[in-house]
């Protein structure tokens, strides 16, 4: 698990890299005073702890800049640490997983990484996920992350993914059940990868290849509650 902590104030950032090390002695830890010395070196980490009121760039264009170099691929956990409360809105944009505020609390804040750090390892565990799908009399494992969306068709399913699209016999709730939360069930015949959702509204779901799905609107509220949730535990955000 890689770690990286970024704060001008040198006090600050050896005191979280302290407390990282104290919780899991065996994280790679990196420590930054500044956004533009963090985003230079071009590495991706698992979970970020980032200052908000910097001298350069801020914990917000940072986090910005992460997002988008992150735009087709597993993304970083952001934790915001400040001592201002009125930039959590600007937080929330971003995807943030967490916000603490300064003067840090060790009590909180070895609950917060302990939480995100059990979230990442399970994210990095999704990524490797596998569907086995029988099409056409032939067996073939599909990841999870390869999945536009699946949709009913009479007695079968199709499954439409970045090679192709795939017809097998068996029922949307089964697969509903198998493949978690990451996958929503937007509509009776459709669940959907949560990943490749570029927008939404009321009534549709638009995905990053172009296509639409309806969004049965009285599911409206629990979708965007799900999407929430699963945005919060770092899944990919396209929106």
């Amino acid at each position: 698990m890689r770690i990286a902590v970024c704060d001008d104030e040198s006090v600050i950032t050896n005191e979280l890299v302290e407390l990282i090390k104290i919780q899991h002695p065996e994280a790679d830890v990196m420590s930054f005073s500044s956004g533009e010395e963090m985003l230079a070196i071009q590495e991706n980490f698992s979970i970020c702890f980032l200052d908000i009121d910097m001298e350069g760039l801020s914990g917000i264009e940072i986090a910005k800049e992460i997002r988008k170099r992150q735009a087709q691929e597993s993304k970083s956990i952001i934790i915001f640490i400040t001592g201002y409360r009125e930039y959590m809105e600007d937080a929330f944009d971003v995807n943030a997983y967490h916000y603490l505020v300064k003067p840090i609390k060790e009590e909180k804040f070895f609950t917060v990484l302990d939480r995100a750090w059990k979230d990442m390892v399970a994210l990095e565990e999704n990524d490797k996920k596998k569907i086995l799908i029988k099409s056409s009399g032939i067996s073939k494992n599909v990841f999870l992350k390869d999945i536009f969306y699946i949709e009913s068709s009479n007695k079968k399913v199709v499954f439409h993914t970045v090679d192709g699209s795939f017809e097998v016999y068996t029922k949307m709730e089964v697969l509903e059940k198998e493949l978690g939360e990451s996958f929503y069930r937007c509509h009776r015949c459709y669940l959907v990868n949560m990943e490749k959702i570029e927008n939404y509204n009321s009534n549709t779901i638009q995905l990053i290849n172009g296509e639409k799905l309806i969004l049965a609107q009285k599911k409206y509220p629990e979708f965007v509650k799900a999407f929430m949730c699963y945005a919060k535990k770092g899944g990919i955000v396209n929106v």
